[in-house]
């Protein structure tokens, strides 16, 4: 958990996950006091959103079906799909051998249509290796696919080019506030 002081905030916090970490932006004159009591409420105010918004594995799995039958009429059969916070480069991955589907807990903040694409597109390694002209054949009838393509392609520019998305300037003041975020178990 990393807590940033910024000048130009003047009373406004915010907290977001960049990956597994949690940032919390507070104004730079807060004090210790202010910056442990904001420091938790938006820890709690972020879980409870996430909470509210975010699939389990169970869910995520039968997201999985419900996509496999509209999209690939159901040819594709995952032996089980869920959420892995060790992705740092990789938005999905899928184990021929055994069929499973391990999707990054980054895409869990995402839209809904850019996880169905995230799904859609291991679940196409099912029924196809690689990404040859046969793999992009399967995720043709998915009419959102060029948009999530385009939404991971900025994120991904956006996380390499250390772009905050509260508008600060990458190399603001970070300290450590020293508390540990909380990883949810199953769907972190």
């Amino acid at each position: 958990m990393e807590v940033r002081r910024s000048r130009r905030r003047k009373s406004t916090v915010s907290a977001y996950r960049d990956g597994e970490r949690t940032i919390v932006a507070i104004p730079a004159r807060f004090t210790r006091a202010q910056e442990r009591e904001w420091v938790q409420r938006m820890l709690d105010r972020l879980a409870d959103s996430e909470r509210r918004r975010r699939p389990s594995d169970d869910e995520l799995e039968r997201r999985a079906v419900e996509l496999s039958e509209k999209y690939l009429d159901g040819r594709a059969h995952p032996t089980s799909v869920r959420w892995s916070g060790n992705q740092d480069r990789r938005w999905g991955s899928c184990t021929l051998i055994d069929g499973t589907i391990r999707i990054s807990t980054r895409v869990r903040g995402m839209p809904p249509w850019v996880l169905d694409y995230v799904l859609l597109h291991e679940l196409a390694h099912l029924l196809h290796a690689g990404h040859g002209p046969g793999f992009w054949k399967l995720l043709e009838s998915y009419p959102r696919t060029d948009r999530a393509r385009g939404f991971l392609e900025g994120f991904s520019f956006a996380r390499d080019a250390e772009l905050e998305p509260d508008g600060d300037e990458p190399g603001a003041p970070v300290e450590d506030a020293g508390l540990a975020a909380e990883r949810s178990t199953g769907a972190p």
